[in-house]
């Protein structure tokens, strides 16, 4: 699976959006669009969430004990 940071760039060119076109559509600082896209660690899951639920996703807690299954 690609990284968020590749996901999130990739899908937001393929919508014609420019960074800054992004942020305003999706509610979130231009900053935070750049931060995820640069792959930076410190970021707000609820930030985060608002920026993929425009391509029908979201970040949510995993039981790594279900994922060893």
């Amino acid at each position: 699976m690609k990284q968020l940071s590749d996901f999130v760039k990739q899908r937001r060119k393929e919508v014609n959006l420019t960074q800054k076109e992004f942020a305003e559509r999706t509610g979130v600082a231009l900053t935070v669009v750049r931060k995820i896209e640069q792959g930076k660690t410190n970021l707000s899951v609820d930030k985060v969430n608002l920026v993929l639920e425009m391509f029908g996703h979201q970040l949510a807690p995993v039981n790594c004990k279900e994922l060893e299954k």
